[in-house]
């Protein structure tokens, strides 16, 4: 929710450095126990002020130790091994000397006035404890991932890229596969089909450390943060026998045929291929991969003043059920919505309810960075009329947490709402797209960057004239066990495709809507998890695909209709194949999810054992945008079993959610329907088979939350 996050585990770091207390008036009260004279010790206060002394004056009633000592003491201490009983006579016992000894530690302790020393030699470690300033607490957690992906092209005979096929997963580089018109054999496997590779499954492991660092100055202060490690590596990705690095020459013209920019960096006589391969190194940009081994995701600040809270920075944003806007904190979780805003909430705390808003910096084109950066200076915005701007205002009415509970376990109705408005602009802007071609200023051709059109003479720059309005709404029903939540969306807009006032078709409408809903209901003792999802997204009849098309223009229907495919955010996962892999969210269609759960060990440290399985119907909301022109697009059954350890340190916090190691194993398996097949028109006397093939995968996920 937009109010706060689960935090996984704690651990606090005191930043008070510094000697520990000084121990001299400690000292003094065992040498008075002992008989020796009393000794206060001078210390020397710094020039600038003169330092408070740490010793109490003692009180007049406070019991003090004799001048002299006692022939039992004195004998003791002279360490007299004398067996006469005369001679060394056993100590006598004073049950009053830890009294004395604590008295004379009070009257020499500073009072406890909530002040502290100026000095840290002055300072009781007990003190800093208690009161030092700034805290630093760390969140986070360390995943490993393994998955097999079989079949995710589902048996079809498509080209990567083709038009047929621009909503499915392209078919392994090591497959041999024929389409209507084209063999693509791969020739290099001993068997007896030809020697044709014929493997249609796809293995993968991934890791990520994430660090999640909060810096508390003081009570209403505070700097969050969201740092990665290895973000999704895919494990033996960076062996020594791989290196790239830029594929340009002289002229900053690209000369490589890679899309991706990079050709091999040469030769490692030691590692000459991957067989040899002795080693892995960090991930290093234009190096041995396209990204770095840290990423800092997130920075903010929040002040809460008398009034309300002020945040500011980079920081996630999360509302209602995650449809449209999703911060994607779990430990499973690949996608985030993440702002560069300033935000402020307030509420009236009394009543449950809050409001607030944001000014959000969605894009500002072009700026003035250069290589040269690095040594300092810094970069701006070069043209303020490209920016895309957005503001959201947003109220809603929840109930304390402690509240809520309680209100649960008298039975009663909680309800709890809120809507959300946004609103986005962008007058000009720059066409970018992977275009088949463009004119550099050189003037050389160069398909792999951005493209611009110089021939308008008005900087690269074109009129969009874009406005996007999105209310979201979001309801929620809790009754004992039972859970109803729901959210609904819309998008809706117009933007120029074209320069304006030189087409008639400008400009397009957009008009996308999306819903979705979840109950829940508990029993056995809150073990048996019932659940059933169901989530609508509008479709758009007069578009070919339910994935965005490659080129941008095309997508704008030609002034055929609005623009109306609702997409959910891509973490708002309801499977394991279809919508999170091979479409990578939910577009254009509507499912059905019933799903059960049950934990056979649920201990409240925080241990737990259990499995479940979940339904999936999928179908589309617009015939036309499937590939086989059928609303059915298939039926996916989904099943895992899970393992939670009770040594999360925040286990004994049930507010929170668990942490310690987790461990998960998942099976997929989708049947797709008439929807993802063929039309009769694209099917070939040369194939036999046109028939789909069910995909299947196997998930393995390790992790440790703190």
């Amino acid at each position: 929710m937009l109010f706060g996050h689960a935090r996984t585990s704690r651990y606090v770091f005191l930043l008070a450095f510094g000697a520990p207390s000084t121990w001299a008036s400690i000292a003094n009260a065992q040498q008075a126990d002992a008989g020796a004279p009393s000794a206060t010790p001078q210390t020397t206060p710094p020039s600038s002020a003169p330092a408070p002394s740490i010793v109490a004056p003692a009180s007049s009633d406070a019991p003090r130790a004799p001048l002299m000592p006692s022939p039992a003491a004195a004998s003791e201490s002279s360490g007299s091994l004398s067996s006469s009983p005369a001679l060394s006579p056993m100590p006598a016992v004073d049950p009053a000397r830890d009294d004395r000894k604590l008295a004379q530690q009070g009257a020499e302790r500073p009072a406890p006035d909530g002040s502290i020393a100026t000095r840290p030699s002055e300072v009781f470690s007990e003190d800093w404890w208690g009161r030092a300033r700034p805290i630093f607490e760390i969140h986070g957690y360390f995943r490993t991932r393994s998955e097999l992906l079989h079949n995710f092209a589902l048996g079809r005979h498509d080209a990567p890229g083709s038009a047929t096929d621009a909503n499915l997963w392209p078919h392994p580089a090591d497959f041999s596969y024929s389409e209507a018109s084209q063999d693509h054999p791969v020739n290099l496997c001993l068997n007896d089909t030809g020697n044709r590779c014929l493997n249609k499954s796809q293995a993968s492991a991934n890791m990520r450390f994430r660090i999640a660092p909060e810096l508390h100055i003081s009570d209403n202060l505070r700097i969050l943060s969201q740092i990665d490690a290895l973000d999704n590596l895919v494990l033996g990705s960076t062996p020594d026998s791989s290196a790239i690095k830029p594929g340009f020459n002289g002229t900053g013209v690209n000369i490589t045929a890679s899309t991706n920019g990079y050709v091999g960096a040469g030769y490692n006589r030691y590692a000459p291929t991957g067989f040899f391969s002795s080693t892995q190194g960090p991930p290093t940009a234009g190096v041995n991969g396209y990204r770095n081994s840290i990423d800092v995701k997130r920075v903010w600040a929040e002040y809460n003043t008398p009034v309300g809270q002020l945040r500011f920075g980079r920081m996630p944003f999360n509302w209602g059920l995650g449809m449209v806007y999703n911060s994607g904190d779990g430990v499973d979780s690949d996608w985030q919505t993440t702002y560069d805003r300033i935000m402020f909430v307030s509420g009236i705390k009394s009543a449950d309810v809050y409001f607030g808003g944001s000014w959000d910096f969605m894009a500002s084109g072009a700026t003035s960075a250069n290589a040269y950066d690095v040594y300092g200076g810094q970069s701006y915005n070069l043209a303020n009329l490209q920016n895309v701007n957005q503001w959201m205002l947003f109220v809603a009415k929840r109930k304390n947490p402690e509240m809520q509970r309680l209100a649960l376990s008298r039975g009663d109705l909680v309800l709890n709402a809120g809507a959300i408005a946004q609103y986005k602009s962008q007058y000009l802007d720059t066409l970018q797209g992977p275009n088949t071609s463009s004119t550099t200023g050189d003037g050389a051709t160069n398909p792999n960057t951005v493209s611009y059109d110089n021939a308008n003479n008005n900087n690269n720059l074109y009129y969009r004239g874009g406005k996007l309005f999105t209310p979201d709404i979001w309801f929620q029903a809790l009754w004992k066990k039972f859970r109803f939540e729901a959210e609904l969306a819309a998008q809706i807009g117009s933007l120029d495709v074209t320069p304006k006032n030189t087409d008639p078709n400008n400009p397009v409408h957009i008009a996308m809507y999306g819903l979705t809903t979840q109950t829940e209901f508990l029993a056995v003792e809150d073990k048996l998890h019932l659940n059933f999802g169901f989530g609508w997204a509008s479709g758009d009849p007069n578009a070919s695909s339910l994935n965005p098309s490659a080129a941008f223009p095309n997508e704008t229907n030609n002034g055929r209709g609005p623009m109306s495919t609702f997409s959910f955010h891509p973490d708002y996962r309801i499977d394991l194949i279809f919508w999170r892999r091979i479409m990578s969210r939910v577009e254009g269609a509507y499912y059905f999810r019933p799903s059960v759960d049950y934990d056979f060990i649920k201990n409240a440290n925080g241990q737990k054992f259990g499995g479940g399985g979940a339904i999936i119907w999928s179908r589309a909301s617009e015939f036309t945008q499937t590939p086989g022109h059928a609303r059915d697009l298939g039926v996916e059954l989904d099943l895992q079993v899970y393992y939670q350890a009770k040594d999360g340190s925040m286990n004994d916090d049930p507010s929170k959610k668990n942490g310690g190691f987790f461990a998960m194993l998942q099976y997929g398996v989708f049947f797709p329907m008439g929807g993802l097949g063929y039309l009769p028109g694209q099917q070939s006397p040369t194939i036999a088979d046109w028939s789909t093939s069910s995909a299947q995968t196997v998930r393995l996920f390790l992790g440790v939350s703190y």
